[in-house]
C-alpha cells in the first residue's frame, strides 16, 4: 500500500506581549505550503492543491471575517480548511494559519453569516464547527475533507484515477449541560438527555414532523430546547 507523507512548512512567530498574543499578526503562523508526497519519500516531487482534484476548503475564496476573543474582535479575510483543520487569514497579503492553541475561537463570517466555533467534544472530531444554533443547548456541524492517492490503472482496460479531495458527510453534534449528543438517529437519544422535557419533546416532533436525520429539523428541535 503506497503510504503519503504531508509536508507542512510554517514559520512560527513568537509573541513578545500578552497583548500581542491576542493579536491576528502575531497569533497566527505564516502558512507557506502544504506539500504532498506519494510513497514517503519527502525527496521526490511532491503534489500541491493545484494537482489534486477537489478541495479541501470549505470555500476556496477568502472571505471578511471577524475574529472573536473575549470582549474584543479583529478582522481579516479567511477561509476553512476542511482537511487539516484549519483556519487560514490574510494580513498584509501574507496568509497565515491559526494556532491550535489560538485564543480566537469564534469566526464569523461577514458575507454567508456563518460562524465556525473550536469545541473540544472528546473525541477525534474536536476542533472547529459551524454553528448552526446557539444558546444554553448548542447544535453544530462538522465538516471534514478526505484525501484519496492517486491509483494507477493495473491494466489497459482502466484508467488512472488521480488524487483528490472528497467532502465527506456532515457529522452533527448537540451540545448540553451535560455534555454532547454525537450524530442523533432516534429521538430517544435526545429525549435520554433531557428526562424532564420527554413528553415536550416527543410532542413537539410529531406534531412538526421533524426529522432527525434533516439538518433543518435538527435546527428546529434544538430552537425548541432553548425555550
Amino acid at each position: 500500500m503506497r503510504k503519503i507523507i504531508i509536508s507542512i512548512l510554517l514559520v512560527s512567530f513568537i509573541p513578545l506581549s500578552a497583548q500581542q498574543m491576542t493579536t491576528l499578526s502575531y497569533d497566527g503562523s505564516r502558512l507557506l505550503n502544504h506539500t504532498f508526497y506519494q510513497n514517503g519519500d519527502s525527496t521526490g516531487k511532491g503534489i500541491s492543491y493545484d494537482d489534486i482534484q477537489g478541495t479541501p476548503y470549505y470555500d476556496k475564496a477568502f472571505s471578511a471575517a471577524k475574529f472573536i476573543v473575549a470582549d474584543r474582535a479583529e478582522n481579516a479575510v479567511a477561509r476553512y480548511n476542511m482537511y487539516f483543520d484549519e483556519v487560514e487569514f490574510k494580513k498584509d497579503e501574507e496568509t497565515y494559519s491559526l494556532v491550535p492553541d489560538s485564543p480566537f475561537t469564534r469566526i464569523e463570517f461577514t458575507r454567508t453569516k456563518e460562524t465556525l466555533v473550536k469545541l473540544d467534544t472528546g473525541d477525534d472530531l474536536k476542533g472547529y464547527f459551524f454553528e448552526l444554533a446557539g444558546g444554553k443547548n448548542g447544535l453544530y456541524k462538522k465538516l471534514k475533507s478526505q484525501f484519496k492517492n492517486a491509483v494507477a490503472a493495473r491494466n489497459s482496460y482502466e484508467m488512472d484515477r488521480p488524487a483528490s479531495f472528497n467532502t465527506l458527510d456532515p457529522v452533527y453534534y448537540i451540545k448540553t449541560e451535560s455534555g454532547y449528543i454525537k450524530n442523533p438517529k432516534k429521538v430517544k437519544e435526545i429525549t435520554e438527555a433531557f428526562p424532564a422535557k420527554k413528553d415536550d419533546i416527543e410532542k413537539f416532533v410529531k406534531s412538526n414532523n421533524i426529522k432527525i436525520n434533516k439538518e433543518a429539523d435538527l435546527i428546529k428541535l434544538v430552537k425548541f430546547l432553548n425555550q
